[in-house]
């Protein structure tokens, strides 16, 4: 068969769980800001994070909505819009890097870190006094 005009990569998993796996991995890398995975599965969640920073830049409600709907929680997507892309408003794209780390002991698999370019800073949360 013909791979030409065929995005992405399968995973050797069925569409379902590939959607989960990507939702997965960028929530965990807005959580965390860097995860180590794969180099492949790295590179996708890099195409798919990209995406939905874009949408988070925006900032209206119907952006805000789609990227509810593309990370796993809506504290993650809370955090993106609200702490994340207000701080990467300097770039268009490029938002996060892919750097090899090393092989896998068990599988000898190639690893890497998906990370942000740009250092975020944690902003404090104002606390509401009842």
């Amino acid at each position: 068969m013909h791979r030409h005009g065929y995005k992405g990569r399968k995973f050797g998993r069925e569409r379902d769980q590939r959607r989960a796996l990507l939702k997965g991995l960028a929530t965990s890398l807005v959580e965390y800001g860097k995860i180590e995975t794969t180099l492949p599965k790295a590179k996708e969640t890099a195409r798919y994070i990209e995406k939905v920073i874009t949408k988070a830049k925006k900032g209206d409600l119907a952006s805000r909505r789609q990227v509810i709907a593309k990370l796993s929680t809506q504290a993650a997507a809370f955090k993106l819009v609200d702490e994340i892309a207000p701080q990467l408003t300097g770039r268009n794209s490029g938002h996060v890097r892919v750097l090899r780390t090393r092989m896998r002991t068990g599988d000898g698999a190639q690893l890497a870190t998906v990370s942000f370019v740009d250092e975020l800073k944690s902003i404090p949360k104002k606390e509401v006094k009842a």
